[in-house]
């Protein structure tokens, strides 16, 4: 039986409709969390929940032995992405670290960790979750998608060093899905120097973050296929707008995101503001 190793199960997420889809064909799941308490539903079905912070050398290790003791020292797929985000205005620098800490170094972690797993398979599959916003310049997300476009980056690398020892690597580029990522309610203060379009902010960043995404659970079912066939793509596309956003990047362009971005956040906007200001 195959194993597939995924990373943020908890409900609501991503991470959870993937653990029961592999599940649902045949794959031995083990699902993981920061909080075990949150993978009960996935225990009741019979999959195996490890404990497992993607921040610490320490938890990543001891996952690594406890998957290792249940497969007999191999690992089929490894799912990793976990996401973090947060608005680029006025961000803290500490603030940045931690985004890449979780969606970039954590990735990393993971995969140095695993790798010996994933050789002994013979067969094994790195699956890494990234974004849209690695490839398109959405306004006020600079942090995040600087995280996403430096883990496409990594994967792309990683494909190649790890073909040699029959180690399959791909990036989901993904598109909206409705997940419970960690968005900061953040709105721009009265000193920021975005504060002129401000009520843009709270109406395009903020409250239609999640307008128009893909139901989790029918982006699993589109993904898990791809994974499990012999010749894995190195890019796949998927969740709402992925299609678009390839359009746009092959036919476009920089200058097609951005006239597209800068009229859609209100940065043409902000410039007339500033400009009426001077007057």
């Amino acid at each position: 039986m195959k194993s597939v190793l995924i990373t943020g199960c908890s409900p609501g997420g991503i991470g959870h409709e993937l653990a029961k889809e592999y599940h649902a064909k045949g794959l031995r799941v083990i699902a993981t969390a920061r909080l075990p308490a949150a993978l009960a539903d996935l225990a009741a079905f019979g999959m195996d929940t490890l404990e497992l912070d993607v921040t610490k050398i320490e938890s990543v290790q001891a996952a690594r032995d406890q998957v290792a003791s249940m497969t007999g020292g191999t690992l089929d797929i490894l799912w990793s992405g976990p996401a973090y985000s947060l608005p680029a205005a006025d961000v803290d620098i500490d603030e940045v670290k931690n985004v890449f800490e979780v969606n970039v170094f954590g990735v990393m972690r993971m995969v140095q960790e695993f790798a010996a797993l994933l050789i002994a398979s013979g067969d094994g599959r790195i699956v890494n979750i990234g974004s849209i916003a690695g490839v398109m310049p959405y306004p006020f997300g600079s942090t995040y998608n600087s995280s996403k476009a430096a883990l496409h980056a990594y994967g792309n690398t990683l494909r190649l060093e790890m073909a040699p020892f029959n180690v399959q690597v791909t990036t989901i580029v993904t598109g909206g899905v409705k997940s419970n990522i960690s968005r900061h309610r953040h709105m721009i203060q009265p000193s920021s120097i975005y504060a002129p379009i401000a009520d843009i902010f709270a109406e395009r960043r903020v409250a239609r973050s999640q307008v128009g995404a893909m139901p989790t659970d029918a982006y699993a079912k589109q993904v898990v296929p791809q994974t499990l066939k012999r010749h894995v793509k190195a890019w796949i596309w998927k969740g709402s707008f992925s299609f678009v956003c390839w359009f746009i990047d092959a036919f476009a362009g920089r200058k097609g995101f951005d006239w597209i971005f800068s009229s859609k956040f209100g940065l043409y906007e902000l410039k007339n503001r500033l400009s009426s200001k001077k007057n």
